[in-house]
């Protein structure tokens, strides 16, 4: 077995190495929950599987139904597993940071401004 039948069964192999990706088509819902892997918000979002052959898309296929994607971590998962959303009794809108006084969004943990803990 020569070097030149070893580079064509690893290029074979890299061929057979082609995977359908998913993409999003359209987003439905901005902001619909909270991600399962690193807890930044998720989109409610239509997606297509696609085929790519050396990054030349090959086919293409809608999705089943809707899920979740991360714009943080790029993660897909279905909206079955999204966190129910935490109860906004006692969170105002507008919080305060206790070191520097400034209004800071609801939504963070750490001042954009001093970098503290909320």
């Amino acid at each position: 077995m020569g070097p030149e039948h070893k580079w064509a069964r690893q290029t074979n192999v890299l061929l057979l190495r082609r995977r359908a990706r998913a993409e999003v088509r359209q987003v439905l819902k901005s902001r619909a929950g909270r991600c399962i892997a690193c807890g930044s918000r998720a989109d409610l979002v239509d997606y297509d599987k696609v085929l790519k052959l050396f990054f030349v898309p090959v086919w293409r296929w809608p999705g089943k139904q809707p899920v979740m994607y991360c714009n943080d971590c790029k993660l897909f998962f279905p909206q079955s597993l999204t966190p129910p959303p935490p109860s906004m009794d006692g969170v105002p809108d507008v919080l305060r940071c206790q070191f520097c006084r400034r209004e800071v969004d609801g939504d963070f943990r750490f001042c954009p401004f001093c970098g503290n803990a909320l």
